[in-house]
C-alpha cells in the first residue's frame, strides 16, 4: 500500500515540474525575500493547475488562497495559520480540521558560490499527530540563479527528498526556522521512529 502511495506521490511531483523551465522572481529592493519566493512559486503552480497542464494541487491553492489573505492583512479561514520569519527566511502554512493537519514549509538557503540561491518547498500531512502522506506531500528543490533573477525545478540527487525508508519507514522533513539544519523523521506503523539532522554545507545536506 505505501508503495502505490509514493507511486502517485512521485507522479503528481513529476507533473508539476517537468513541464516547468523557469519562475521569473519579481521583487523590490536588492534581494529577494522569502515572500517574494513564496508568491513566485504559488502562483506559477496554480496557474499551471488552473490551464489544466498538470493534475490539481489542492494543498497549493489553499496555500494560495491563504497567503493573498495574509498579504492583504485580512483575517484566515478557521483552523489556518501563517508564520512568516523574514529574517531567517522561512514560512509556514498550516490548516487544520478535526484531527488532521496539513503543513507547507519553505525556506531558502544561500550556496556557498554566492550566486544561486536553494529553496525547499516542503509539504506533509499529518493524522492524529502521526505523518499521513497524501498524493501532493514530500519535499521539493528549487534553485535561484541571483543574476537572471529566475527559479527552477532543482533535481540534484544529492539532495534529501526519498519518502520511504529501507525497513519500509515513511519519512517526513521539517524545514528549518532558524538555523541550516533539515530534521528527516522516520514513521512506522507505530508513529514516529527515529530522526536525524541534515546538515547544511553550502550545496547540499550532509
Amino acid at each position: 500500500m505505501k508503495s502505490e502511495l509514493l507511486s502517485v506521490v512521485f507522479f503528481a511531483v513529476s507533473l508539476t515540474t517537468s513541464a516547468q523551465e523557469y519562475i521569473q522572481v519579481n521583487f523590490e529592493g536588492a534581494n529577494p525575500t522569502i515572500s517574494d519566493f513564496v508568491w513566485a512559486l504559488l502562483s506559477e503552480k496554480v496557474d499551471d493547475s488552473d490551464d489544466g497542464e498538470e493534475m490539481m494541487d489542492e494543498s497549493a491553492v489553499a496555500f494560495m488562497q491563504a497567503w493573498s489573505q495574509y498579504r492583504k492583512g485580512l483575517p484566515l479561514e478557521d483552523g489556518e495559520t501563517i508564520t512568516c520569519d523574514q529574517k531567517n527566511g522561512y514560512v509556514a502554512f498550516e490548516s487544520r480540521s478535526e484531527e488532521n493537519l496539513l503543513k507547507i514549509e519553505m525556506c531558502f538557503w544561500n550556496e556557498a558560490d554566492g550566486k544561486h540561491k536553494l529553496i525547499a518547498y516542503n509539504v506533509a500531512s499529518y493524522y492524529e499527530g502521526n505523518f499521513n502522506a497524501g498524493t501532493f506531500d514530500g519535499i521539493t528543490y528549487y534553485r535561484y540563479d541571483n543574476s537572471a533573477k529566475k527559479m527552477a525545478f532543482c533535481d540534484d540527487t544529492d539532495l534529501p527528498r526519498e519518502m520511504m525508508d529501507d525497513d519500509g519507514s515513511m519519512i517526513s522533513y521539517s524545514l528549518p526556522i532558524a538555523g541550516k539544519d533539515i530534521i528527516a523523521k522516520y514513521w512506522n506503523d507505530e508513529g514516529e521512529k527515529k530522526q536525524k539532522v541534515l546538515k547544511w554545507n553550502g550545496h547540499k545536506f550532509d
